[in-house]
C-alpha cells in the first residue's frame, strides 16, 4: 500500500492527504485547541509531521488521513493510526477544525479509522495519548468505547501531567 486507503462515512471521506490540506491542518495546530496536540514548535516541523504520516502508509501500513466532507469536499482535518519511534504502542489521534468541531464528525472519522485498525489491520487494541485537560478529547475517547489505561506505558519522555493513555478493545 503507497497511500492512505480511502474510507467512507455517511459525511466524510478518509483520504489521502494532498499539498492544499496543509494550511489546514497547520492552523489547527496554531490553533487554541493546538496546545494539546504535542506539535512542533516550527511550521516546518508541521510540515515534515504531517508528509511523515502522509508517506508513512507506504513504509509501515499505517499513517494519516484527510478528513474531508464529501459534501462539499473540504478538509476539515486530520484522523490518525501512528506509532513513532516514541509511541509504545499504535495511536488513534484526531484534529478537526474549529469550525467542523461539536457535530459528531471526529466521532465518525475516528470511529471510522478505529474500524480499520480492528478490521483490516488485525489489530486487537489501539490507545489515544492524550492531555488530561483536554476534556473533548477525553470525552471523545470515552464515546468511542476507550477507557483511561493507567497501566500503559506512556510515549517516551511524557509524564501523566502531560498525557493519559485512553485504550480501545476490538470490542470498543
Amino acid at each position: 500500500m503507497t497511500d492512505a486507503p480511502i474510507i467512507e462515512t455517511e459525511r466524510l471521506r478518509l483520504r489521502a492527504h494532498r499539498a492544499a490540506d496543509f494550511p489546514v491542518l497547520l492552523g489547527i495546530v496554531r490553533s487554541d485547541h493546538g496546545r494539546f496536540l504535542h506539535a512542533p514548535d516550527s511550521d516546518d516541523g508541521v510540515w515534515y509531521g504531517v508528509t511523515a504520516e502522509a508517506g508513512a502508509w507506504g513504509i509501515y501500513g499505517w499513517g494519516g488521513w484527510a478528513i474531508e466532507r464529501r459534501a462539499d469536499g473540504v478538509c476539515i482535518g486530520q484522523v490518525a493510526l501512528t506509532q513513532p519511534p516514541r509511541f509504545p504502542e499504535l495511536e488513534l489521534g484526531w484534529m478537526l477544525t474549529a469550525e467542523a468541531q461539536g457535530q459528531g464528525l471526529a466521532f465518525e472519522a475516528a470511529s471510522a479509522a478505529r474500524d480499520h485498525a480492528f478490521g483490516p489491520m488485525g489489530r486487537d487494541t489501539v490507545v489515544s495519548y492524550i492531555t488530561p485537560a483536554n476534556s473533548r478529547s477525553v470525552a471523545l475517547a470515552e464515546r468511542l468505547g476507550a477507557r483511561h489505561d493507567p497501566q500503559a506505558a506512556l510515549p517516551r519522555g511524557e509524564t501523566t501531567q502531560e498525557t493519559a493513555v485512553s485504550r480501545h478493545g476490538a470490542r470498543s
